[in-house]
């Protein structure tokens, strides 16, 4: 059964711009946004885009998170599920979505997912994704690569995830860092089958 509804989980990686903007696009493509936080990835935010949000589901608002980016975007259709609430429907297979991204992920998110531990909504909703057989996108930000981490990445593919590096291209001629960040964006909602007009492809990219 086809279903509008995506799980977005921010972890404690560098990357926090990506996360946002993924947001963004999901909501103006007209999806419902079922958004987890990790405490690691709230530190990230602060640092890297000084965004401050509290997390717990009665303090958090979307307007701190998403300042400007909120304005025209119908925050009804996003939701907000406290990274220790197994209670929310995301830590149900019975509960259905079109898919799940992790972005930006973790080490520590990535080795929890490869090894089955649910310590939290984020590991749970991964794993669920995963026995369901929903695409789970994991977004890494790191480098370089340890073998741990390399073997946590082969581990998270076999069992069906799609592990998406944060790795921007060039031949778009990119001129601004956001052109950067929409080329990641742009691979993700390709594999979550949602349309957008974020960047060029390769066909349509000027070579010269």
């Amino acid at each position: 059964m086809a279903t509008s509804d995506l799980v977005v989980a921010f972890t404690g990686a560098s990357g926090s711009p990506y996360g946002l903007r993924l947001v963004e696009v999901l909501l103006r493509a007209g999806r419902t946004v079922h958004l987890t936080i990790s405490p690691a990835a709230v530190q990230v935010l602060e640092s890297e885009l000084d965004c401050r949000i509290l997390l717990a589901a009665e303090e958090f608002s979307p307007q701190a998170l998403l300042g400007a980016r909120a304005r025209g975007l119908d925050l009804g259709r996003l939701h907000y599920h406290y990274y220790r609430d197994f209670r929310a429907g995301i830590a149900s297979g019975s509960f259905l979505t079109g898919g799940m991204v992790i972005c930006p992920c973790s080490g520590g998110t990535l080795a929890a997912i490869a090894h089955g531990h649910s310590e939290n909504l984020i590991h749970r909703a991964a794993d669920v994704h995963l026995k369901e057989r929903r695409k789970l996108i994991l977004v890494p930000r790191e480098t370089p690569l340890g073998l741990a981490a390399l073997r946590n990445m082969v581990a998270v593919t076999e069992a069906g995830a799609v592990v998406l590096p944060a790795m921007p291209a060039f031949y778009t001629r990119p001129q601004h860092v956001d052109d950067m960040v929409d080329f990641i964006v742009a691979r993700i909602c390709d594999q979550l089958g949602v349309e957008h007009q974020l960047s060029r492809r390769w066909g349509e990219a000027s070579l010269d």
